[in-house]
């Protein structure tokens, strides 16, 4: 599913800006925050913007460590954009699931080891799980010793509990519902646990927890991908005496490191040690820092400036640093700016979607008088140059391994009027192009459409409002038709770094829905369905290429670039691994000077 990356707000939300104060001493944790990050943030000529980072050079934490270090202590600041929720089931931003490694734990999780960080590890549980013989069940074992803040032992009920709130959709809303799909009884729909207790003794029949450290999941299919969404906060413990349904988010408690303490509109959010928390029940968590500050609500300029002012040791968003930032970095002659940037591709694939029930994209042939007319290099131009974007002509990221060989063709304007005579359609054909309404989504809209004109083909670009854009406008099937959108140009980025995860919600036809669609192409071939099915069940990486061989044949998608950014770490980050799934430096292991 889309990750809107570019979502900024100036202020907390209304439930950070309503936050009770459960702790005693809350109100002067407030106050201590404001402290701390006035004499943090340094600012003028007291700051410490001159000094260096040691032990850094480009690209220290793609592979490595970035200035290694156990030391403990001090407070690490967190810049970041909005945060849409605290509360793990109901969040869907990437930089705020990094934030959620310090305060909620899942069975598996992601590996903190650098160059491995897509990799999972164990965490609540003893280790990744055991399928059954035939795939349709997984068992796992919990920890001993592990406990929530409040010392309450966490047991197989609670886990079971916190995937139980994704079925109440209509009071916990807003966070992946993966486990909805796969849990899910047709016919005999499960509601959610803030239903009528009488009706709801059992709670969600698929998943059974014989005894508090035990808990065994049954699937309708084979599901390899299963344990990538267990390591989802949306699939973290909650206790059920402490839940309070949609106000949650506003007072978490923690089965991590630390503990959400308090949320103030001007100081932000402080996470405080857990003292419950056992290191030696984790092996991903190093806990290095006191506690930890978060501000929200910056934009990118302000989120570099703070980073650039030594104000801010770390940006979560995800998004990489502004186009501005960019030029001083290139301006660097003697290298210290450099020294302290880490390149990394995100998964984030810019594509354009050929809806198969839209004429004349209903003809093969003309998608493929689409498909080579494309001149990626162009594009990627207009995306920033490989600074920002590197060319991609297959349909699986360059940052999920054992994909296809990438061919980087170039436009072939003589095969595409080839493919033109082909669909009937020799002078070309008008069409709509609808595109987010960003600068740089305009921007590649409108070369393509020049791109296009080439070979006759029109595309009147139609820029759609951002914020509705995948949601209602191309994530309505009936709207794209309405609307003769023929192409689509979208971002694609997969919720967990598997190319099932990639693929299946953009080509499996049993993916198209009414509401917040993402196959975009409308791409419903019973075929690729069924490689699709079999890739899920053997869980390997060939029989995935096997299903992104069918569709590009078939010319419903057109791979264009992966977006590439630049993480800029702060002047006294310590500790600093990049985190592939969420495109930012690990929280769980950072550390500051």
């Amino acid at each position: 599913m889309e990750k809107i990356q570019e979502r900024r707000g100036d202020r907390l939300p209304a439930w950070a800006r309503a936050l009770p104060r459960r702790r005693i001493l809350a109100a002067v944790a407030v106050v201590v925050l404001v402290v701390v990050i006035a004499v943090s943030c340094g600012g003028g000529a007291g700051g410490r913007a001159d000094v260096p980072v040691v032990e850094g050079a480009p690209d220290a934490g793609v592979s490595g460590v970035r200035a290694p270090s156990t030391t403990t202590g001090e407070t690490l600041r967190v810049v970041s954009a909005e945060i849409d929720s605290l509360d793990p089931q109901r969040s869907y931003l990437p930089g705020v699931w990094n934030l959620m490694r310090l305060y909620t734990r899942t069975l598996v999780t992601y590996s903190s080891e650098p160059g491995r960080t897509d990799e999972l590890v164990p965490d609540l549980a003893t280790d990744l799980g055991t399928p059954s013989e035939d795939g349709l069940s997984w068992t796992f074992t919990l920890r001993e010793g592990v406990r929530f803040e409040t010392g309450r032992p966490i047991t197989s009920r609670d886990v079971k509990y916190g995937i139980e709130r994704s079925f109440a959709s209509d009071v916990i809303v807003g966070g992946p519902t993966y486990v909805v799909d796969l849990f899910d009884v047709p016919g005999n729909e499960y509601a959610g646990p803030y239903q009528d207790e009488a009706a709801d003794k059992l709670g969600l029949p698929t998943i059974e927890t014989p005894d508090d450290r035990t808990i065994v999941f049954r699937l309708r299919a084979p599901q390899r991908d299963l344990p990538f969404v267990l390591a989802l906060p949306s699939s973290s413990p909650v206790p059920i005496g402490n839940d309070s349904g949609a106000g949650y988010g506003a007072d978490p408690v923690s089965s991590g490191p630390y503990a959400v303490t308090s949320v103030d509109q001007a100081a932000g959010i402080l996470l405080e040690r857990n003292p419950q928390w056992d290191p030696a029940t984790d092996d991903v968590r190093t806990a290095l820092p006191d506690r930890v500050v978060v501000r929200t609500g910056l934009n990118a300029v302000e989120r570099d400036q703070a980073l650039l002012a030594g104000s801010a040791d770390v940006d979560i968003t995800g998004a990489g640093v502004h186009s501005a930032t960019t030029a001083r970095l290139d301006a660097d002659d003697d290298r210290p700016l450099r020294d302290r940037i880490d390149d990394t591709t995100t998964g984030s694939l810019r594509l354009l979607a050929l809806p198969t029930d839209v004429a004349p994209m209903t003809d093969p042939h003309c998608r493929a008088a689409v498909a080579a007319s494309v001149d990626r290099a162009a594009v990627q131009e207009q995306l920033g140059g490989g600074v920002n974007a590197v060319r991609r002509s297959v349909l699986w990221p360059r940052s999920l391994d054992g994909g296809p060989e990438d061919p980087d063709p170039g436009p072939d304007l003589s095969a595409a009027r080839a493919s033109l005579e082909a669909c009937g359609m020799p002078d070309g054909f008008s069409t709509v192009l609808a595109v987010a309404d960003t600068p740089a989504g305009v921007r590649v809209a409108e070369e393509i459409a020049a791109q296009l004109a080439e070979v006759g083909i029109q595309a009147d670009v139609r820029p759609l409002d951002a914020t509705s854009f995948y949601a209602t406008d191309v994530g309505n099937p009936d709207s794209v038709a309405a609307n003769g959108y023929g192409i689509i140009l979208a971002t694609s980025t997969a919720d967990f770094p598997t190319p099932g995860s990639f693929l299946a919600p953009l080509v499996d036809g049993r993916s198209i829905r009414s509401v917040g669609n993402t196959n975009y192409a409308r791409f419903d071939d019973p075929a690729v369905s069924g490689l699709v099915d079999a890739a899920r069940a053997a869980g390997e990486t060939a029989a995935w290429r096997e299903v992104v061989s069918a569709v590009d044949a078939a010319a419903a998608y057109v791979p264009l670039a992966e977006t590439r950014i630049q993480l800029l770490a702060g002047q006294r980050l310590r500790n600093a691994v990049v985190m592939q799934p969420y495109s930012g430096y690990d929280l769980a292991t950072a550390g500051v000077r």
